[in-house]
């Protein structure tokens, strides 16, 4: 009888033995499973844009660097008033870390921003390079008036293309950048319309 007990509690011993590996294999490959989903759920966070957010980013990035270099045009000559000074500075300091931004979320999402060139996008509000030189060659007040005109038909451009970001978009930071320069452009468009009545 003892040995039979013997076996038999030898025989137990050996299958918890077995289910206790198995269990621990399940384990393993659960959490194999988890590391391996959490590696795909990051990825497809980088890549959740569609074609609005890639036009979005590949338009509006030489879109900000023209609106900075129009305002360091005007910041570089003399008799600007302050108040007008300030707003270009502004425009600058909004307008360069987004333009970072942007080329960040294009190298992540592997867009090659010259595949938008040359499209047609309708009224973005760039100026032409005969608008440029007007600008650059501008003196005194006239230089402030032909900066205000020239940015607020640049912002409404802009606004336009943020607006169909915001509508199109997928990307959740593209779509909330487009709503800050709605938002943003909208209330600056404003104030230069009161600086240019008070030039």
């Amino acid at each position: 009888m003892s040995r039979k007990i013997a076996l038999l509690a030898a025989t137990t011993a050996a299958a918890l033995a077995l289910v206790g590996c198995s269990q621990q294999a399940q384990d393993d490959d659960g959490m194999d499973g988890m590391d391996h989903g959490s590696g795909s759920s990051s990825e497809s966070s980088n890549a959740d844009f569609n074609d609005a957010d890639a036009m979005f980013a590949s338009m509006m990035i030489p879109h900000h660097e023209q609106a900075v270099e129009m305002s360091e045009m005007l910041l570089a000559k003399d008799d600007v008033p302050a108040d007008v000074a300030d707003l270009a500075q502004r425009i600058m300091d909004a307008q360069a870390p987004e333009i970072d931004t942007m080329n960040t979320w294009l190298d992540e999402w592997g867009v090659d921003a010259s595949e938008h060139e040359g499209m047609d996008h309708g009224d973005d509000g760039m100026m032409s390079d005969d608008e440029m030189a007007e600008l650059e060659d501008a003196t005194g007040p006239d230089a402030s008036r032909i900066y205000l005109e020239q940015m607020i038909e640049h912002h409404e451009g802009a606004i336009t293309m943020a607006e169909d970001e915001v509508a199109d978009g997928q990307n959740p930071d593209a779509v909330d950048l487009a709503q800050t320069i709605v938002d943003t452009q909208q209330a600056e468009i404003e104030e230069m319309q009161q600086l240019l009545t008070a030039l």
